[in-house]
């Protein structure tokens, strides 16, 4: 009987190794495969949004079918937007996106979750519903991540198509517009971001902030199972 124990411990143990193995090869194909389609995004950048949003899979939210990307280590001035098709693997809109007006010039260095900030959020976000408003055409998202982005539907962090991101602004001062907060977006492609975001996609924001890095449970990925540093949207804890 031992033995028979012992047998099958070993066996459960390699199962959750080759689990981990599998995964692990399935998330470098899926980057390798995103990265050819998108030459221009930092593959590191990349590599981490995958990762987090596998994670948010793992700990049980729903699979998405595309997956934005934003780096904000990018001046405002060069396209920092991605936005990928999960399902086929390819790129649909690389293109500006907006900063807060308190996060910085051309460069977005200063990051919050806090109303009337009027900058910009970092971390992993889950899209929800399409609405009509002040700037039109605008898309709902809820932060997953207490303490850096959970406050964005309070916040009323949106996507939004602006004028002010507008490529022209460059040559004259240098950037384009900035918001308040929200990753606002050129009107020319705003219908298409929305219509493509909606409904449950996820939305990477990036930026080397070393305190996020090391404490983001996305970036920090606890074993399935586990409830430590498992993160909920402010909308599903309430």
């Amino acid at each position: 009987m031992p033995t028979l124990l012992r047998r099958l411990s070993l066996a459960a143990g390699l199962f959750a190794f080759s689990s981990l193995v599998f995964a692990a090869s399935g998330s470098e194909a899926l980057v390798d495969t995103l990265a050819r389609a998108a030459p221009s995004l930092d593959r590191y950048v990349l590599n981490n949004a995958v990762q987090a949003m596998q994670c948010a899979v793992r700990h049980g939210a729903t699979p998405a079918q595309r997956l934005a990307v934003i780096d904000y280590s990018l001046p405002s001035s060069e396209p920092r937007l991605w936005i990928f098709d999960l399902n086929k693997r390819k790129l649909v809109l690389e293109d500006f996106v907006a900063h807060g007006q308190n996060s910085g010039e051309n460069l977005a260095t200063r990051f919050s979750n806090h109303e009337g900030s009027h900058q910009s959020s970092i971390g992993l976000f889950v899209t929800q519903e399409s609405y009509y408003g002040t700037h039109g055409y605008s898309l709902r998202m809820d932060g997953l991540e207490p303490g850096v982005n959970d406050r964005a539907r309070d916040r009323a962090i949106v996507i939004h198509a602006a004028d002010y991101v507008d490529p022209t602004w460059i040559s004259r001062q240098g950037r384009i517009g900035r918001s308040q907060g929200c990753p606002a977006v050129r009107p020319e492609v705003a219908k298409m971001v929305v219509d493509n975001l909606k409904g449950g996609q996820f939305m990477f924001s990036w930026y080397p902030d070393q305190n996020w890095l090391q404490n983001s449970a996305f970036l920090n990925c606890p074993p399935s199972g586990s409830r430590k540093g498992l993160l909920v949207s402010r909308r599903d804890s309430n």
